[in-house]
């Protein structure tokens, strides 16, 4: 597939790593010429220097013949313009556009071919926020995915000494819980994969995904580790549009304190919040912290723009007594460095917002994409289309069909049932069938398995 990305960022450049060990036809687009010969030096991509939303430099792109055109400045204009002009000019077939401005992103109506033909719009703090809001909604995950619509989960949760199945064989979780079905898709032990099989013992300290019905996700964190108490009061260091959402989503169940530093942004947010508590200060205040109550704060969330600061403010409120911290971080190289420390969960925009962009990107009905372990996995939701003469999963149960290495089958959502795969359940028409990868460069295998007959040739 030939893709055009706009935006030498983050978001871009994570993107491009992802796409390029995939056997697409990459090229990056962006007016900082350092920035593109860095990238050109370390990865086998295209690049084309210039203003991204000309249609000069988009020919020079490629875009007269490109399948798809991302683009991911930190303009919400230029992206869009860039997307008209490869709509209008180019005939490119799929535009995909980050926006972060709630004021477009609300307006539904704005984005279609009479109007601005965006044909997906992707919202890097919405993503954040959401995801943020489930890690709080279920205490003691370090990542929470849904599928199916939220009828199954995807959890990763450290495994504590303590926990019922800790220091026993994987087997043994169907005798624990006994009317509850759930699967352990994948172990990072000592940040190396493993494939779990029943024999598999789990090792206080491993990370361990697990799948279930959404129903069922709690009872399953409490084999692995003591269940934390629900939270109840939160403070959210940063009032940006990530935890400006985050305290309207979550204000009328918690309580919740939002510090920021700009006078002008505190009011702004007292008039738009209805319960939550705004204070005007430095997140990295120690007194400001002590009477505001830290040492009785659940969740201390730092979600400003500025790393550094964040990780500072966490570490601060961890040691004043706070119970769990979360730390935002833009730079992926900060991510494994803080994360498991005095830092509870380090979340990365760059990683929520590269498992959107991938479900837009993958061949064959794959509705979900994420990213796990910061891009060592992913997780994947494919429809089964077609019947057992067309098709290479349905009609055949799981124990047959031929999984790529380092592959398994989760589960399977049917008519919003959630049935965890085991050897002989029969894979039907229809079904979304939820894959753990964490051999990335066998996705187009996966991508062929689902497809239906006449797309092999």
């Amino acid at each position: 597939m030939k893709i055009i990305i706009l935006g030498c960022n983050q978001v871009g450049i994570s993107l491009a790593e992802n796409l390029s060990s995939e056997a697409n036809d990459i090229t990056v687009v962006d007016p900082d010429a350092n920035k593109l010969r860095e990238l050109k030096d370390r990865l086998d991509v295209g690049i084309a220097q210039g203003w991204p939303s000309h249609p000069d430099i988009l020919r020079a792109a490629g875009a007269d013949d490109a399948d798809m055109i991302i683009a991911v400045t930190e303009n919400d204009e230029v992206n869009m313009v860039a997307c008209q002009i490869a709509y209008s000019i180019f005939k490119t077939p799929k535009k995909i556009c980050r926006l972060r401005s709630a004021s477009y992103i609300a307006q539904e109506d704005l984005f279609c071919n009479e109007a601005i033909p965006l044909d997906v719009v992707i919202s890097p703090e919405l993503l954040v926020s959401n995801y943020i809001k489930r890690l709080i909604e279920l205490p003691g995950s370090l990542q929470v995915l849904d599928f199916a619509d939220g009828n199954a989960q995807l959890v990763a949760v450290r495994a504590y000494y303590g926990g019922p199945l800790v220091g026993q064989e994987i087997r043994f979780l169907r005798e624990h819980m006994p009317n509850v079905d759930a699967r352990v898709a994948a172990i990072f032990r000592r940040n190396r994969a493993i494939t779990p099989e029943g024999s598999t013992v789990i090792e206080a300290d491993d990370e361990v995904f697990f799948i279930a019905a959404a129903k069922n996700i709690r009872a399953v964190i409490g084999e692995l580790r003591r269940l934390d108490k629900p939270y109840k009061r939160l403070i959210i260091a940063g009032g940006g549009n990530i935890g400006m959402r985050l305290a309207e989503a979550l204000e009328q169940r918690y309580q919740v304190k939002v510090i920021e530093y700009n006078a002008e942004r505190c009011a702004f947010l007292s008039e738009y919040l209805n319960r939550a508590i705004v204070l005007n200060g430095m997140s990295s205040d120690k007194q400001l912290l002590l009477e505001e109550g830290i040492e009785d704060t659940d969740v201390f969330l730092a979600l400003t723009n500025d790393d550094e600061a964040n990780i500072m403010s966490s570490m601060l409120a961890k040691r004043l007594g706070a119970r769990k911290v979360m730390c935002l971080i833009n730079n992926p190289a900060y991510v494994d460095l803080v994360q498991g420390g005095e830092i509870d969960i380090a979340i990365s925009p760059q990683q929520a917002s590269i498992g959107s962009l991938l479900t837009h990107v993958r061949r064959g009905d794959i509705v979900n994409v994420h990213s796990l372990r910061r891009g060592a996995a992913e997780a994947l939701e494919a429809i089964a289309h077609g019947d057992s003469h067309s098709s290479k999963v349905v009609g055949r149960a799981i124990e047959d069909i031929d999984l790529p290495a380092g592959t398994t089958i989760g589960a399977i959502v049917r008519n919003n049932e959630v049935l965890i795969a085991h050897d002989d359940i029969v894979i039907e028409p229809e079904d979304h069938v939820i894959l753990f990868l964490t051999d990335k460069k066998r996705i187009p295998e996966v991508e062929r398995l689902f497809a239906v007959g006449f797309t092999f040739f």
